[in-house]
This record gives structure tokens, C-alpha cells and sequence, in this order.
């Protein structure tokens, strides 16, 4: 399980994705979300205005990287160094969005309350993508994070920080890989 999709902004689009310094210290990101609303109707099938630009917060941006040693063993050569954009959108419902998820992206969706996701957090047998968890864990359901206030979150600048980038390490199990790569930063608070 993740996030419901990352934007990957790409330059040469003709809805210009990327952002200035000044865009990303203003809060406004117009690049990444359009690169979001491009990839959600990649990823979900969702079509492209049912959400609208303005109906995105930006909150913050992270640095992470991890292995994919849980996909493709403890010596793979597989994993990520990004930084991402996280961005909020919410629904009055979930009936009043299409989604017709690509089989090549997408296995399933699921539509959870705050108290579903802790507990999908606590089966072992379920699997979590390691920026999904580090943003969950450490700004979603967090006491006092996003979610307990979301409408809070969503039309105020309370929680966002547009001036850092977060910096975390991966989960242990996402450490390794084929460079045997170990922590390299050290664990915010």
C-alpha cells in the first residue's frame, strides 16, 4: 500500500510542471500540480478537472531514500532518492470522483479512516511503501497531525512548511541493497 499517487514532474510538458524557488517559497507549486492532476489520471483513471489545481494544498517537501530490498532482496539493485512534494486534495465523498484505475500502476484502492489505516499499520502481513509510512507516521496521524484537524490543514497555513526539505532515512528493512547503503541522515524529531 502508498500514497494515491506521485506527481513526477517533467520538464518540456505543455502544462508547464516545473516550479521557480519563488513558487515553492509562495506555497503555490502550479508545476507539481499539474504534474499530480497528469499522473492521477495516469495512475487512477481519474479524469483530468474533476480535480481542479486549486483544490491541492502543498504542505511540505521530504528527501528520502530507500532500497527495494523488500520487492527484490537484500542485494538489490533497485531503490529511490527523491525529493517529493506532498500535497493534500480531499472529496465531499467518495462517489463524486471516477476512478478507473490502470492494472499496470495500480493493484487496488482503498478508501480508509484514520483508525483503518492504524490498523492496516499494525498487520505484519501487509506491506507499505517507505515514504507512505515516514509521511504517515510523521505528519498524518501523528498526535496533532494533519488528519485530526483536516479541515484545519486544508484551508489554513498552520502545518505548512514550505522553506524545509525533511530529511529521513528509510525504515530498517529498506536498507542495504546492492551498495549496502546504512543511514545518511540523521533522524529528525
Amino acid at each position: 500500500w502508498t500514497n494515491t499517487y506521485c506527481s513526477h514532474p517533467l520538464h518540456g510538458m505543455d502544462v508547464n510542471e516545473v516550479d521557480s524557488a519563488e513558487d515553492v517559497k509562495g506555497g503555490t507549486v502550479n508545476g507539481v500540480k499539474a504534474a499530480a492532476i497528469r499522473k492521477l489520471e495516469h495512475e487512477l483513471g481519474i479524469p483530468v478537472g474533476q480535480l481542479p489545481m486549486d483544490s491541492f494544498k502543498f504542505l511540505t517537501r521530504l528527501h528520502y531514500w530507500a532500497a527495494d530490498t523488500v520487492t527484490h532482496g537484500e542485494k538489490s539493485p533497485w531503490g529511490e532518492n527523491e525529493i517529493d512534494y506532498v500535497l493534500f486534495a480531499t472529496v465531499p465523498c467518495k462517489d463524486s470522483i471516477t476512478i478507473n484505475p490502470r492494472p499496470d500502476e495500480v493493484d487496488d484502492v482503498c478508501w480508509v479512516t484514520q483508525s483503518k489505516l492504524l490498523e492496516m499499520f499494525a498487520d505484519k502481513d501487509l506491506l507499505f511503501s517507505p515514504w507512505f509510512r515516514i509521511i504517515a507516521n510523521r505528519w498524518m496521524i501523528s498526535k496533532g497531525g494533519w488528519w485530526d484537524d483536516l479541515d484545519r490543514t486544508m484551508t489554513t497555513n498552520d502545518f505548512c512548511d514550505y522553506e524545509s526539505i525533511h530529511r529521513f532515512d528509510p525504515p530498517q528493512e529498506h536498507l542495504g541493497g546492492g551498495g549496502n547503503a546504512g543511514p545518511l541522515f540523521v533522524a529528525e524529531k
